[in-house]
């Protein structure tokens, strides 16, 4: 029989596997969008803190998710902020402005 992971929030991850939900990573990777365009620190936790409760209440009591679907809506909720958030958060880069 397969090892399967028992968790209240899993995360269906694209290779297949799962994890619990982890609001830190979502935090972490807006905060990081924030950080590329620009954004001061207050803003960029601001922002953060605000997508990762709306993404928490939206995983509440789901026993499975897709990453792709944690993915869109936070790629969404930024989009609703700033199209260059969604841009950094979509494409996982480094602020190039810097380089």
């Amino acid at each position: 029989m397969k090892n399967v992971k028992k968790c209240k929030n899993c995360i269906v991850k694209r290779k297949g596997h799962t994890e619990e939900f982890d609001e830190k990573k979502v935090y972490g990777s807006v905060y990081a969008a924030c950080a590329s365009a620009h954004y001061d620190e207050p803003n960029c936790e601001k922002h953060a803190d605000e997508i990762t409760k709306k993404i928490k209440a939206f995983a509440k009591g789901k026993k499975d998710i897709s990453s792709a679907v944690i993915h869109k809506k936070v790629n969404n909720e930024l989009k609703k902020k700033d199209k260059e958030l969604a841009f950094f958060y979509e494409h996982h880069l480094p602020d190039l402005k810097r380089l």
